[in-house]
């Protein structure tokens, strides 16, 4: 009776995501500058959840362009280099970096330099 009681308590089942499995080729978003490999690596799981991980490979010269957030951001550098900006500040970022974003900011991403920027963002999911 015990371990009934537990498992109608569980959480849902774990799911593993292979990030070729939700792999694309698009502009990025919020103004469709240029051109990125996007990850929607939380699409997977299904509803509700309580954050999205995305991955995205910005393209020499693409960006995500400038757009208001509803809640806090990360974009965490993988590699590459980019320049975020968040309400009108503009910082350059790298491997190991992260930027941390405030709700009700102004932010975008670009890449710069010669390789593509490899970015994971994460935010958490206000369609619950």
């Amino acid at each position: 009776m015990i371990a009934a009681l537990f498992l109608a308590m569980a959480a849902p089942a774990m799911v593993i995501v292979h990030e070729e499995d939700v792999k694309q080729e698009e502009p990025p978003p919020h103004g469709a500058i240029g051109m990125s490999t996007a990850y929607r690596i939380s699409d997977a799981a299904p509803m509700p959840r309580a954050m999205e991980f995305r991955k995205r490979v910005l393209h020499k010269g693409a960006a995500i362009g400038l757009h208001p957030i509803r809640h806090d951001e990360v974009y965490y550098v993988l590699s590459g280099e980019g320049d975020v900006t968040s309400d009108g500040t503009t910082r350059r970022i790298g491997p190991g970096m992260a930027a941390y974003l405030y709700k009700d900011a102004v932010v975008g991403i670009r890449q710069v330099g010669r390789k593509p920027l490899t970015i994971i963002i994460s935010y958490p999911n206000n369609q619950e």
